[in-house]
């Protein structure tokens, strides 16, 4: 037998030295190869419900940190003024209504069973997955249903979260159908599943879990990371007693500004844990982190300056905020005045990630890598339309047009943020022109869905919307009943 001397303290020191230098190694060279990207998405947070938007009311301290290093847009809108409607564009990089999933504003209980994301559209997930990335969504789904949808039928190979609109923050197990019709269970890839929590603890924790597998591996990787809050009902970290209360998660005799303060300050919570793992396992070098939200915000959030809210083509409804960071490629506290929309991620990290776009299905969005060098804003053209209201919208340079509830305006949204001076008559030729641009663009889309659309805030719901009255539904046939 041979005797092996025991290692001297200097040895160890020199083994652990050596090991650390080897993990080091590793490390850099997993950064020196294709980024890493994770998308944080929150759900129907408002223009300023954080701190770095004009939020005073309390501090989103780890948003703020993106902000200060990275770039935060100053005019980012969504593809929508609902949730479906604009994941669809986020995962597509086209127009939502270019594909019958994106006509539902949103998917709900009544949606029929047969309208999700066909797996065969290419998204983001199998674009980078093609690119040899490894792809996780984490959090809320929300573009189709069981058997036929799904995130692993389209470019996922990782799941937790809801296929639903929303869930409740603490009752999501078996007996989330307690709530109502709208709250759904948590799913471990297709199988429901019971996790006792706060949802965007939850959430958070498993992000983190899949970033530590993720720097094991040292691929590169896409966390989607699509939280519920501060989406309804609305309950905070200590409201479980609210929970027990409720039978439905859209309470309307619910929720507070304090309760609300309390959602948005644990989403920033869990984004800061999200970044301290990145740092913890050495990848925030080599990472770019996305931060922004689906739509503007509904009852208890901050949209200012602007006017208006989720369901709704006014500022308030489409204006959110948008921060990238990426650290040597994108310059640390830097602000970009540039137009830009959520359809527009997805050409900019496929670039980022030196993946290729699928020449069938080509991008309405713009490659954003101009923007985040810094490049001067030029003129961009979005175009919106919303059933609920038969509302249109069209965003050319500074004017807008907008039809709502019948009525038409031009404004300026530059000089004019909150949309209150109507300069139809004043420039007759820049009102004709944008109404007939939207009307040619339209017919270039699917048409609206056949099914009705009521207004989501109506007079006799939301005070403020005096006036704003939901039609009576059409008399039934006999077949119907």
């Amino acid at each position: 037998m041979t005797l092996r001397a025991r290692p001297s303290r200097r040895d160890l020191i020199a083994g652990a030295a050596g090991t650390l230098a080897l993990a080091t190694a590793g490390r850099v060279a997993a950064q020196t190869g294709k980024p890493n990207i994770v998308f944080i998405l929150a759900d129907d947070l408002g223009y300023a419900d954080v701190s770095c938007y004009g939020q005073r009311d309390y501090m989103t301290p780890n948003i703020d940190r993106l902000a200060l290093e990275g770039m935060r847009f100053t005019q980012a809108y969504a593809n929508s003024a609902v949730c479906s409607a604009t994941r669809t564009a986020l995962i597509t990089g086209r127009y939502q209504y270019r594909l019958t999933v994106g006509l539902e504003e949103p998917i709900n209980a009544s949606t029929p069973k047969n309208i999700g994301l066909p797996p065969s559209h290419p998204t983001l997930p199998s674009l980078l997955g093609n690119a040899g990335y490894r792809t996780a969504l984490v959090g809320k789904w929300h573009l189709g249903f069981l058997p036929d949808y799904s995130p692993l039928k389209s470019g996922y190979e990782h799941f937790f979260g809801i296929f639903g609109g929303a869930a409740d923050y603490f009752n999501h197990g078996a007996d989330h159908a307690r709530t109502g019709a709208e709250s759904y269970q948590l799913h471990e890839e297709e199988v429901p599943v019971e996790r006792h929590g706060y949802m965007t603890n939850l959430l958070g924790d498993r992000a983190v879990d899949t970033i530590a597998g993720y720097a094991r591996s040292r691929e590169p990787f896409l966390l989607s990371l699509h939280f519920t809050a501060p989406h309804w009902p609305w309950e905070g970290p200590d409201d479980e007693a609210e929970s027990k209360r409720i039978r439905s998660i859209m309470h309307r005799d619910g929720g507070t500004q304090k309760t609300y303060a309390k959602m948005v300050q644990s989403l920033d919570a869990n984004i800061g844990r999200v970044l301290q793992a990145l740092d913890v396992h050495g990848l925030s070098e080599n990472t770019i982190v996305v931060f922004t939200s689906d739509n503007g915000g509904e009852r208890f959030s901050k949209t200012w300056p602007f006017t208006g809210m989720k369901s709704e083509l006014l500022e308030g409804g489409l204006r959110i905020p948008a921060i990238a960071r990426w650290p040597g490629h994108i310059a640390a506290g830097s602000v970009s005045d540039q137009a830009m929309i959520t359809m527009d991620w997805l050409p900019t990290l496929v670039a980022m990630a030196g993946a290729r776009p699928d020449p069938a299905y080509p991008s309405d969005g713009e490659d954003l890598a101009p923007a985040l060098a810094g490049a001067a804003p030029h003129p961009r053209k979005f175009y919106w339309r919303y059933k609920a209201g038969s509302q249109r919208a069209i965003r050319d340079a500074d004017w807008k047009y907008l039809r709502i509830a019948g009525n038409e305006f031009l404004f300026d949204v530059t000089q004019d943020p909150r949309e209150r001076a109507n300069l139809r008559d004043r420039y007759k030729n820049v009102f004709d022109r944008l109404k007939g641009d939207w009307e040619a663009w339209n017919a270039t889309m699917l048409e609206e869905r056949p099914r009705p659309a009521a207004f989501s805030q109506p007079g006799n719901v939301t005070a403020d919307h005096y006036g704003v009255v939901n039609p009576a539904p059409p008399p039934q046939s006999a077949a119907q009943r």
